[in-house]
């Protein structure tokens, strides 16, 4: 990417900027400098860091992040950074940045877990969600889980004396993840409706774990422009499932979604892919922007 490389370029001029200093967030305070991706990358290692490590995350809130593009700032904190946790295959830019700048300590969450296509779903046209590997692992809580693991490891590794107290938090993670799993799957265990629209296709990882059926109204990225024969798919399919609810999200136009619910006389709500953390979440952090997810596909499924 263009940017990205003009970015790398003025890396050299932000350090002279800097005095010759890191740039990275935890310079200077004896923290642990920990550039992440994206939002819930951000929770993980902050939950487990603790007062122990400074995050830069290079998502700003409300910022979408499937076309992210970089600063020299940021690119210079990639450089810096004591660890960097992102996701091959999702933000370009970053991925850019990671291997130009080839930081101490890197997780790919890729690595963690692989990425795979999402599935499409059978009627007429083609569903878009199938052309790419699908980034959104994070929103089946047991892949949260492998990443407290991960990153407990790294930060360990950076810094040992500290490291007892990253497993007992990276333990407490995982119980509070185990416990969100265990209410998801209890709670969409006797559903009368598994079938669900939503604005872009982000939630495949969520539904293959607890037995839904996800229906795209775009992509893997919110702003792909569906066909008319896959719009008329969608149509089609929300009216032979019985579907009640056409989703929305925080971070991008539910424009669509709102015609389509518009036109088929149905509700609407939102089901937030968590990229990132805004006024308008619902919710303040991962646990509970999924639990309100939880409960939207709960009403819309007919859920007991």
């Amino acid at each position: 990417m263009k940017t990205t490389r003009l970015a790398a370029a003025a890396l050299a001029l932000v350090v002279m900027a800097a005095g010759c200093t890191s740039p990275a967030t935890g310079a200077g305070t004896g923290r642990l400098s920990v550039v992440v991706a994206f939002y819930p990358l951000q929770y993980v290692v902050e939950q487990i860091g603790g007062d122990q490590v400074s995050v830069t995350n290079l998502t700003k809130p409300g910022v979408e992040p499937h076309d992210l593009e970089l600063t020299a700032k940021q690119v210079a904190s990639v450089a810096f950074a004591d660890l960097v946790f992102y996701e091959k295959g999702f933000q370009a830019a970053v991925d850019s940045a990671v291997e130009e700048q080839k930081p101490k300590r890197v997780i790919d969450a890729a690595t963690i877990v692989p990425l795979r296509t999402t599935p499409g779903f059978s009627g007429e046209g083609t569903s878009p969600s199938t052309s790419a590997l699908d980034p959104h692992t994070w929103l089946d809580p047991q892949t949260m889980e492998k990443y407290a693991v991960a990153v407990a490891q790294q930060l360990s590794l950076a810094r040992p004396e500290t490291a007892a107290t990253f497993q007992q938090r990276a333990d407490a993670l995982v119980q509070q993840l185990t416990t969100l799993d265990t209410d998801f799957s209890t709670g969409l265990a006797t559903c009368q409706r598994t079938v669900f629209v939503t604005s872009h296709a982000a939630f495949g990882y969520l539904a293959e774990r607890y037995g839904l059926e996800q229906v795209g109204i775009t992509g893997l990225t919110p702003d792909a422009e569906p066909t008319p024969s896959h719009l008329a798919a969608v149509q089609k399919i929300a009216q032979q499932k019985g579907v009640t609810t056409i989703f929305s999200e925080t971070l991008a136009s539910p424009a669509l979604a709102d015609a389509l619910a518009k036109d088929l006389k149905l509700k609407t709500d939102v089901l937030d892919p968590l990229e990132g953390i805004t006024s308008a979440s619902r919710g303040t952090d991962y646990p509970s922007v999924m639990r309100s997810n939880l409960s939207a596909l709960r009403t819309a499924g007919g859920c007991q």
